[in-house]
């Protein structure tokens, strides 16, 4: 990783200041040839002006930032240049940069593969930083920050140190059998097994609130045709998201929107009618809506309240503890209607009248509150990538367990299980490194002594 790259290190577009990072090797030469003058003191801003290095002509007044390594995003030489932010302006300087020998232009993520790679920042901690890019609620927000921060980091590293250590004091049994070791090692690793591994099933039991959260709660907007659910998608969109027709069957794909609900993120889809139909488009329709409520995290049934049976059976097969019902139309409503249906609470509204609206949406806030808010202190895996290692960890573990109520102590399969597991943890962070196993075995056992 030889070349100084440089980029764009703000949004694209016209703005007060615009940031142009350059980190590595030649970076100091780099803010040296633009500046005409000597770097400033590290981690101090200086006004400087900048210059184009083939005719010096001004290129711009910079605040100019100057971080030595390995104290920086990257861990190496790195140089801002936080410039005024109009198109020229940035369009010059990073014409100046290109210029400069031993730069090149970045590619996309790679100031952050550079942080990754220098041990400053770990897998999950990538991952936190896009996903704080890409935030667009409060609770997104927050969970990316503590995740960009370490804090999901930092338990799977800790697990995966306390597990480390277990194969180390295992291994020293195994291969040092003639020490003097404590006689009651082997149950103590038995014992730290038994503990993590109610750790990592107490973090998997979380309902997803972690994925939930950052891809959103998939809330499908299902019933009859003809029941108002492209209206109540219009309301909840505040626009014209879905077209609306007094024709029984208008809608027939599965049309989407993002919604922001108290800080949460939700993707909203309003279905095609469910009824019987000889229309293969139309049934097509009603297919997709049934597969999309299948897979939802939240199904919001709107009945007609006009209709002549209000519960239709084909749309009240649907209903279970995903499930939040709704009557649309009472205010012209034929027949009374029942406050539960299937032990399900039913909520009266009118989308025509707004009647019934604000008492959906604190009912929707409740479920989605609850669906993303994780029950322990701790954070949550964010990503199907962490819930796959950590099952497989879970099961090296339990395999482990296994052999040793087999009384197959002591064997060099116990010990690949107890490798297996650490190593899937190292994979979440990136960090897999079975050196520091020979540091453990020899600080705690001194062995030949």
């Amino acid at each position: 990783m030889t070349d100084t790259i440089y980029a764009l290190a703000s949004g694209q577009g016209r703005a007060g200041v615009a940031v142009v990072r350059i980190s590595g090797t030649h970076a100091k030469q780099a803010l040296s040839t633009l500046t005409k003058k000597p770097v400033p003191k590290a981690r101090v801003a200086k006004l400087c002006r900048l210059f184009d290095p083939q005719n010096s002509d001004p290129l711009d007044d910079a605040l100019v930032l100057w971080f030595v390594a390995p104290a920086s995003f990257t861990g190496e030489d790195v140089a801002e240049l936080h410039i005024h932010g109009g198109p020229a302006v940035i369009d010059g300087v990073l014409q100046a940069l290109s210029c400069v020998p031993g730069l090149r232009l970045a590619e996309p993520g790679e100031f952050t593969r550079r942080a990754f790679a220098n041990g400053k920042l770990d897998l999950t901690q990538v991952e936190g930083l896009a996903d704080l890019i890409e935030a667009e609620t409060q609770a997104q927000r927050q969970q990316a920050l503590r995740q960009s921060e370490g804090a999901l980091g930092k338990i799977y590293d800790d697990w995966r140190q306390q597990l480390v250590r277990f194969l180390a004091h295992f291994e020293a049994e195994l291969d040092f059998s003639d020490e003097e070791l404590p006689e009651d090692l082997h149950q103590q690793v038995v014992r730290g097994v038994q503990h993590l591994q109610h750790d990592v099933q107490a973090h998997l039991k979380d309902g997803r609130q972690g994925e939930r959260l950052r891809d959103g709660i998939r809330l499908a907007i299902v019933g009859p045709p003809n029941a108002g659910k492209s209206s109540l998608m219009n309301v909840l969109a505040q626009r014209d998201a879905a077209i609306v027709s007094d024709i029984a069957g208008t809608t027939r794909d599965v049309v989407e929107i993002h919604l922001n609900l108290g800080g949460y993120p939700l993707l909203v889809a309003d279905t095609a009618g469910l009824r019987d139909s000889k229309d293969s488009i139309e049934q097509e329709g009603v297919r997709r809506a049934k597969a999309w409520a299948d897979g939802a995290d939240l199904k919001l049934v709107v009945f007609d309240g006009t209709a002549d049976e209000i519960f239709d059976q084909q749309t009240q097969s649907l209903l279970d503890e995903r499930t939040i019902v709704a009557v649309n139309k009472v205010d012209v409503a034929k027949a009374e209607v029942p406050e539960t249906l299937q032990g399900l609470p039913v909520l009266q509204m009118s989308v025509r009248s707004g009647a019934g609206i604000e008492d959906l949406l604190k009912q929707l806030a409740v479920h989605v509150e609850t669906l993303c808010r994780h029950k322990s202190e701790g954070p949550a895996p964010t990503r199907a990538r962490h819930r796959q290692a950590l099952m497989r960890t879970d099961q090296a573990l339990q395999r482990f367990l296994n052999r040793e109520n087999a009384q197959h102590t002591g064997s060099e399969l116990e010990a690949e299980d107890l490798r297996l597991a650490a190593r899937e943890l190292g994979r979440i962070t990136g960090r897999v490194d079975v050196e520091d196993l020979l540091d453990v075995i020899f600080r705690d056992f001194c062995i030949g002594k």
